[in-house]
């Protein structure tokens, strides 16, 4: 994992250089937010689709921050120097997803509080564990699977159009889960605290399951596309 982490920070630092996730992708992900507002122009129809929205705009975002962090391997063979001095693709996996997940995860706080000042969705104090829970498990889940078929895609003709279309299928019972859960911490009539757990828990096992195999499948993948 120590190489994991030395590849996270390699990619992190490139971001904090570059300021795309300020710059381009949390502006993009609040636009979002605010189009649908206008759009939908009724609050009692916005505060119930106010998850959804959220986790909607996250997934949009995702698709440019695992494009952005394969796109700066793509040059140069820079991504088969990496596989050569990390050892294992695994960890190069490990350390993408870590990258990806921290950038998530702070636009999930910044979506949310978003959400909140936009839409007027509340979180009481006995939710605060259970919204917190839902973006940790949710953006690890959207992580695993960007930077899976982030390099799937990664040296194939046409891969900002493919990357979207093979990954938003399999992201769908991903963002189905977080919504619910988002509304259950939101205080949702429809969804009680207890549901909204057990959404949590299949966010949990779609994590599990996608890190397992994209730490399997990562080194097979960058060789077919190489």
């Amino acid at each position: 994992m120590n190489r994991a982490f030395v590849v996270a920070k390699k990619d992190l630092m490139i971001e904090w250089r570059s300021r795309m996730l300020l710059v381009r992708v949390a502006p993009f992900a609040l636009l979002v937010l605010v189009l649908f507002a206008v759009a939908l122009d009724s609050e009692p129809l916005i505060l119930r689709a106010a998850a959804g929205l959220v986790w909607l705009a996250m997934l949009f975002s995702s698709l440019l921050v695992v494009q952005r962090a394969f796109a700066i391997e793509t040059d140069d063979a820079a991504l088969d120097g990496l596989l050569i001095a990390s050892g294992e693709p695994a960890q190069v996996f490990f350390g993408k997803t870590i990258a990806a997940f921290v950038q998530l995860l702070s636009l999930a706080v910044l979506l949310v509080s978003g959400a909140i000042v936009l839409y007027g969705a509340t979180v009481s104090a006995s939710n605060i564990v259970l919204l917190v829970t839902t973006m940790l498990t949710a953006s690890l889940g959207l992580a695993s699977v960007g930077t899976l078929y982030g390099a799937a895609v990664a040296n194939m003709n046409g891969k900002d159009s493919l990357l979207p279309l093979l990954a938003m299928p399999v992201a769908a019972p991903l963002l189905i889960g977080a919504s619910r859960a988002t509304e259950a911490a939101f205080g949702s009539q429809t969804i009680d605290a207890s549901a909204g757990w057990a959404w949590v828990a299949l966010l949990a096992v779609f994590a599990v399951v996608f890190v397992s195999a994209g730490a399997a499948a990562f080194g097979t993948l960058v060789e077919a596309e190489s």
